[in-house]
């Protein structure tokens, strides 16, 4: 196929191009009744191409015209039997993978560190979760990916189990041995399922981990928008159909998806993969050679960690995603959330993410020599304004173990609850999910009991600046319970 075209861009050229009186959907009207705000906001030719369903712009759950074609190069471009262009983000893509792969009490293992977005799917198709235990590195305070071994172990205990899902690479670039890992699920006759969220753009050089699909992925969901171009909302879901049944992801893909896509999402799709298949492996290259260099440099400042090649080899880490920085601050005597702000509000510099000991930066092809030259002189700065509090450096607060479930999520996301003190729910079923955001990736599941170490942990967190999402009271004074 020509992956110098992009046929969708191209068939909403052409209809504003012809001109045609609107009298249909979206209400503004090509613009013309849009509030004036919003005109500073989108360009006139960004409006005229905010339109609805009509014959020429093919269907997005019924594809014949453009959208098959765009799709078609996408599959081709990333190896796929299939590819989906997703305008309900990565969330939409991993639920429409679960309902396509899986049946209600089904059972599913996956690593503990799996983004909300995950469970949210295991509660709509109904699964059981059995959770495996990644590594965690107790000098950088984060969870790694999970050892081959620790599938095997899940396995053998759970033959049964219809899939296995796993997270790569992580929030922070970490990537299991996946290519070891899917050989032996499907020697057990299991379906291996991805979120790819970070990794859509791991095919275009061989300096990053492989891509899931190339290492045995039966199915993965990539967010394009995160590392690559296209804009906010937007991914992509390769299939391969050896194991899994096309019409199970065409009935997923329309009860999941919105019915009213946003062509100008859908556009930028087309568009990022254009430019990926012409210029994918030199505007990835330069990223990295940038990001290597960043990274060689905050080595340099005494108080500052930056892992690298360093960390391949180690415990939980197989390879490394090398366009994602994270400096890890704990010897400057801070948490990653007070140099979140500094950063932010002092220098201009915003992050990624911080947690308790650490700060990411995402290094994409959009940078360039002058963004990572400020980024590191903030970097600087700031260690050289925080030197005399290194005698205060913290010590890693242990997330608590896994908790144990009374309930499955499902059951208990729809049981009667009522509401408690948090400092006096020990013991109780929770009822809800509690979440560090960024980066999303759950404490505690609906169903699962409440420890007296899990509140003291939360509670520290909050103490030192973590955003908590998921529970009815944002501030966790109180917490639902299943009555």
């Amino acid at each position: 196929m020509n992956q110098n075209t992009a046929p969708l861009f191209e068939a909403l050229t052409r209809y504003i191009s012809d001109k045609a009186i609107a009298f249909h959907t979206p209400g503004h009207k090509q613009g013309r009744g849009i509030p004036p705000i919003m005109k500073e906001m989108i360009t006139p030719l960004g409006l005229k191409m905010d339109v609805s369903l009509m014959s020429e712009l093919d269907d997005l759950f019924e594809p014949t015209t453009c959208i098959k074609k765009a799709q078609q190069l996408a599959a081709e471009l990333y190896g796929a039997d299939d590819t989906l262009f997703m305008i309900n983000g990565t969330t939409g893509a991993i639920h429409i993978m679960l309902l396509a792969a899986l049946c209600p009490g089904d059972k599913i293992i996956l690593p503990r560190n799996v983004h909300k977005s995950i469970m949210s799917a295991i509660i709509l198709s109904g699964t059981q979760p059995i959770f495996v235990d990644p590594v965690i590195n107790n000098e950088l305070g984060i969870a790694m990916s999970v050892e081959t071994n620790a599938i095997e172990n899940a396995i053998l205990k759970h033959p049964d189990a219809k899939a296995v899902l796993l997270v790569y690479p992580t929030y922070y670039g970490i990537a299991c041995d996946i290519k070891s890992i899917a050989k032996l699920v499907h020697s057990h006759k299991m379906l291996l399922l991805v979120d790819e969220a970070h990794g859509p753009h791991l095919k275009f050089s061989r300096q990053l981990p492989i891509q899931s699909l190339d290492a045995g992925a039966d199915i993965s969901a990539q967010s394009t928008h995160k590392i690559l171009t296209s804009l906010t909302q937007t991914s992509l879901l390769h299939v391969r159909y050896t194991r899994i049944k096309p019409e199970r992801v065409k009935l997923a893909n329309a009860l999941i998806q919105s019915t009213s896509p946003n062509y100008i999402l859908l556009a930028s799709l087309d568009a990022a993969r254009k430019q990926m298949a012409q210029n994918g492996p030199a505007l990835l290259d330069a990223a990295i050679e940038l990001s290597q260099s960043l990274r060689q440099e905050i080595n340099k400042i005494a108080g500052l960690y930056c892992f690298g090649i360093d960390l391949t080899g180690t415990p939980g880490c197989f390879a490394l995603d090398y366009t994602k920085i994270t400096v890890n601050v704990k010897n400057l005597g801070i948490s990653g959330y007070e140099a979140e702000h500094i950063l932010r509000f002092t220098y201009k510099i915003q992050c990624e993410l911080a947690d308790m000991y650490n700060v990411l930066f995402i290094i994409s092809l959009a940078d360039h020599a002058k963004e990572t030259t400020k980024l590191l002189f903030s970097l600087q700065n700031l260690a050289k304004n925080f030197a005399k509090h290194s005698e205060k450096s913290t010590t890693i607060n242990t997330p608590p173990a896994t908790p144990p479930a009374r309930l499955s999520p499902r059951t208990a996301a729809f049981a009667e609850y009522e509401t408690i003190a948090f400092i006096n729910s020990q013991n109780r079923v929770c009822a809800e999910t509690i979440t560090f955001y960024p980066p999303g990736i759950p404490l505690i599941y609906p169903g699962e009991v409440i420890s007296n170490d899990f509140i003291k942990y939360v509670k520290a967190q909050q103490t030192a600046g973590a955003k908590i999402v998921g529970p009815a009271d944002a501030h966790l004074n109180t917490i639902r319970v299943i009555k």
